[in-house]
């Protein structure tokens, strides 16, 4: 992308997104941002979240409720959604696990695999003591 102009605006996005490990909501992210900037529009935080990660800066995680989530974390990592209250978690693996697991689609693909995304479900810590 060609000289993208700064802005203070996505500065505070992308800040309030390498600050927390909640996967938030454009939605959230706005509520936050607001508080710095209080004319900011709810698609001006769209519009610059989904920049963000068209330029790698962030993680566009699209969950089957239809609400997209962000995370401020663009290393390599996997991501687990809660069937029962929605929450998005960190997955932690190493970079030999991940890898594995495009080495096991390689072998079976006519062709190169060289990266994957992939989305995991069950139940948190939280909902699990719920139950109990």
């Amino acid at each position: 992308m060609a000289n993208l102009k700064y802005s203070r605006q996505r500065a505070s996005i992308k800040e309030y997104l390498a600050g927390t490990v909640e996967h938030p909501t454009a939605d959230t992210v706005y509520m936050h941002v607001k508080e710095e900037f209080p004319n900011i529009s709810l698609g001006t935080v769209y519009r610059n979240l989904n920049l963000l990660a068209d330029i790698g800066d962030a993680v566009k995680i699209t969950t089957p409720d239809g609400g997209d989530r962000f995370d401020g974390r663009t290393e390599p990592h996997y991501h687990v959604v809660c069937c029962s209250c929605g929450k998005v978690e960190d997955l932690e693996m190493s970079s030999e696990e991940i890898a594995s697991i495009n080495n096991a689609a390689d072998s079976i693909f006519d062709g190169k695999v060289t990266s994957h995304t992939t989305l995991f479900y069950g139940t948190c810590k939280d909902c699990l003591e719920k139950e109990k």
